[in-house]
């Protein structure tokens, strides 16, 4: 358990630190209000320096605005005509994209506010983040500091997670927890819920996250189906929505990593699509560091399904667009594993990004496509 310390008033101060992505507590800190510009901020962020904020909260807020305007990643500059340079590759567009992005999680990850020790915060006009503190990090026990870009976080997640989300394959709403992505990209969930069943004597869910698509399996009508992941939340989180869909005793939900012990007619399996190193909480679903989760689910997959079961893989090819990974390396790994391709579902992604040329992997999301592979065992 870590310590912030900072001098103000003259005073030597100390709190504990909190950081969910694992920061280790900033080494110098300075005391910041409304008196202190944005350039300077930044500046003073960009070079090491945490802000700790006593001032208005609404104030903090725009400041953070601000700052993430200037952290935004910015297209290269041309060259010049008379020495035009070799165009971006994608995937050297991406690795750019995302050193950016990180550096940028750690420059505005430097302003921080306060909490008291019943996780108030004590700034004028600062709302009432109690409740969701207490649900990330806790009974409150002592005073603490947080990065304001992460206490924003909490509070948006544990909205998500009162409102939750329309799923319409369920005809319900999935609630997420803070840190387990949302399943708001449903066409994933749409294709695990056209796709044809081999048997609805059993399935396995493996990285099952908020829990969404063994929900679906299980209103498909597959009798038992067990659901895993890795990550305590998502544990917790896919027990909460299967509790409120009423479907528990149909669906047991695992601590495991990949696959629960035994054999089962379907195995399905969302990885994180993107072969890239995750720089917070969240981007834990969307890259898979080295394609690890990818190759474990194909290289087992085989000892884990019946004589005639059917591995269910849904992957989108946007790592295939970005240049992180060939089709050929794909359907190598599918061989490797002792897999075969026996049809492929496809669609293409509904989601705003898709249509947002300010983004700047524009190119390859609009030509995004999503699979669900079916495989057997050769």
């Amino acid at each position: 358990m870590l310590d912030i310390r900072w001098t103000e008033d003259g005073e030597a101060r100390s709190a504990r630190w909190r950081s969910e992505n694992g920061s280790p507590p900033p080494a110098r800190v300075v005391i910041a209000d409304e008196r202190l510009a944005a350039a300077t901020a930044y500046r003073l962020a960009c070079e090491g320096t945490a802000l700790l904020w006593r001032g208005d909260f609404h104030a903090a807020r725009r400041l953070l605005r601000a700052m993430t305007r200037r952290a935004a990643p910015r297209p290269p500059a041309p060259a010049p005509a008379e020495s035009p340079a070799p165009a971006e590759s994608p995937a050297q567009a991406f690795h750019r994209y995302r050193q950016a992005r990180s550096q940028a999680v750690v420059t505005l990850g430097r302003l921080l506010v306060p909490l008291d020790p019943d996780h108030g915060v004590p700034l004028r006009r600062a709302p009432d983040v109690r409740n969701a503190c207490a649900q990330v990090y806790g009974p409150a026990t002592e005073a603490s500091v947080i990065s304001l870009r992460e206490l924003l976080g909490v509070v948006a997640a544990y909205e998500w997670r009162r409102r939750g989300v329309e799923v319409p394959a369920l005809n319900a709403r999935i609630h997420p927890h803070y840190g387990v992505f949302s399943p708001v990209r449903g066409e994933y969930v749409d294709l695990v819920a056209a796709a044809p069943l081999v048997s609805r004597a059993g399935a396995f869910d493996v990285g099952t996250g908020t829990g969404v698509l063994a929900a679906v399996l299980a209103r498909r009508g597959v009798e038992r189906v067990v659901a895993t992941d890795r990550d305590p939340r998502a544990v917790a989180c896919a027990r909460d929505n299967l509790r409120r869909l009423g479907l528990s005793g149909r669906v047991g939900v695992l601590e495991a990593d990949l696959f629960p012990p035994g054999r089962a007619p379907l195995v399905v399996c969302n990885p994180p699509w993107l072969p890239a190193k995750p720089v917070s909480p969240l981007d834990h679903a969307v890259y898979d560091p080295g394609s690890r989760m990818l190759r474990g689910f194909l290289d087992g997959l085989g000892e884990h399904l019946t004589q005639q079961g059917e591995g269910w893989l849904i992957l989108s090819d946007l790592a295939e667009r970005l240049g992180l990974r060939t089709r050929a390396e794909l359907l190598s790994a599918f061989a490797s594993a002792g897999l075969r391709v026996v049809d492929r579902l496809r669609t293409r992604p509904r989601h705003p990004r898709a249509a947002d040329r300010t983004d700047p992997l524009h190119a390859a999301r609009a030509t995004e496509v999503t699979s669900l592979w079916r495989l057997r065992r050769t």
